[in-house]
C-alpha cells in the first residue's frame, strides 16, 4: 500500500466511528474582566492547583485480571437468580469482564460528552469567572477521557458503545442554544449522577488501579458539579412561566432517561441471557431499584437549591422515588 493510500485508508476508518451533528448556541464575548462570583474565582484557583497527569499520577504497571471479582458479584442485580445459577464458573468470569467494560465505556462516553459541553460553555457562558472555570474543566474531561479508554483497551481490552438513553440526553444538552441548559443538563444531572456511580465504584471495587482512578476523577467531578451549582444559582429566579416550565420538564426527561440507562441489555446480549426476562428480573431487583435511587442524592439537593424544585417537578420526582433525597446537602 503507497502512502496516499494508506492515509485514504487511515481517513476512512477515523471517519467510521465518527457522528457529526450540528449545534447552534451563542458565542458571547465579555469585556469585563472582574470577578463576576468570588465563589466561582476561587473555584477556578482551585481547579489549576488540582490538575494531575494521568501517566504518572496512576501506577499503570499494576497487573489486572479482568475476569477476577473486582466489583462484589452481589452488586449485579442478576446475582442469586435463577438466570445466575445457570452461570458455569467460566459465564460468571465473562459476566465480570463484560459488565464492568460496559460500566466504564458509558463513564468514558459520559465525559467525552461533558468535554464537549464544557466547551461550549466556554463559549456560551457571559461571565469571565465562568469562562476561566469552564476550560479548566475541559481539561479535566479530557484526562478523563484518556484514562477511561486507557484502562479500557489496556486492562479488560474491551468498549462497548454508548447506551441510547445516555446518547440522547447529552445530544440534547449539546444542540440546545441556551447556555443555562448546558451547564443544567451536564453539570446538574450528568455529573451530579456520575458522581453517585463514581461513588459506588470506588467504595465497592477491589482492584488497587480502579480504585485510585476513581479517586482522582472524583476530585475533579465533585468541583464539577459545584460550578454548576454556583453558576445557576439566582439565574431562575426571573425566568416566565413558560421558561421555567421548560427547565423542569427537561430536568425530569434527563433523570428519566438517567435512570433507564443502567440496563446493560448489551451485555446480556452477550452473555446470550433472554433479554425480556433479564430485562424485567432486573427491573424488579432490590439491588437496582436501590442503586437507581442513590443516583440521585446530589441531584435532587441541588435542583432543590436552584429554586426549581416546584410542584410540579415534586410530583415527577416522587414518581421516580427520589423525593425523599431534597433534604440532603447540595453540592456548592
Amino acid at each position: 500500500m503507497n502512502a496516499t493510500a494508506e492515509a485514504q485508508h487511515s481517513l476512512g476508518v477515523v471517519e467510521s466511528f465518527q457522528e457529526q451533528f450540528s449545534t447552534t448556541f451563542d458565542t458571547c464575548y465579555t469585556w469585563n474582566y472582574e470577578p463576576f462570583k468570588v465563589s466561582l474565582r476561587n473555584l477556578y484557583e482551585k481547579a489549576k492547583h488540582s490538575q494531575w497527569d494521568a501517566q504518572t499520577a496512576l501506577d499503570w504497571s499494576i497487573d489486572v485480571d479482568p475476569e477476577a471479582e473486582n466489583l462484589p458479584d452481589v452488586s449485579n442485580p442478576l446475582f442469586g437468580t435463577h438466570l445466575w445459577k445457570k452461570l458455569t464458573p467460566a459465564e460468571i468470569r465473562k459476566f465480570r469482564r463484560e459488565q464492568l467494560s460496559w460500566s466504564l465505556s458509558q463513564f468514558l462516553h459520559g465525559e467525552q460528552g461533558a468535554l464537549l459541553a464544557s466547551a461550549q460553555i466556554v463559549d456560551a457562558v457571559p461571565w469571565i469567572d465562568g469562562k476561566y472555570y469552564a476550560a479548566t474543566q475541559t481539561m479535566d474531561e479530557a484526562r478523563h477521557v484518556e484514562v477511561y479508554d486507557k484502562y479500557l483497551r489496556e486492562k479488560l481490552d474491551k468498549e462497548y458503545p454508548i447506551n441510547p438513553h445516555l446518547k440522547t440526553l447529552i445530544d440534547q444538552i449539546l444542540t440546545d442554544s441556551r447556555w443555562d441548559m448546558k451547564y443544567l443538563g451536564m453539570q446538574i444531572m450528568v455529573e451530579g449522577l456520575a458522581m453517585a456511580a463514581f461513588g459506588f465504584m470506588e467504595k465497592m471495587s477491589t482492584e488497587p488501579l480502579l480504585k485510585d482512578l476513581t479517586q482522582h476523577v472524583m476530585r475533579d467531578e465533585a468541583r464539577h458539579v459545584a460550578f454548576g451549582v454556583l453558576s445557576l444559582e439566582g439565574v431562575y429566579a426571573d425566568l416566565t412561566e413558560r421558561e421555567l416550565q421548560e427547565r423542569l420538564e427537561f430536568v425530569y426527561e434527563g433523570c428519566r432517561l438517567m435512570r433507564d440507562r443502567l440496563y446493560a441489555v448489551e451485555v446480556w446480549q452477550e452473555m446470550g441471557l433472554p433479554i425480556d426476562e433479564t430485562y424485567d428480573i432486573v427491573a424488579h431487583s432490590e439491588t437496582m431499584r436501590e442503586f437507581q435511587k442513590m443516583l440521585f442524592a446530589k441531584v435532587v439537593p441541588n435542583v432543590k437549591r436552584l429554586g426549581l424544585l416546584k410542584p410540579w417537578l415534586r410530583d415527577k420526582f416522587a414518581e421516580l422515588d427520589i423525593l425523599k433525597f431534597e433534604a440532603l446537602e447540595a453540592s456548592a
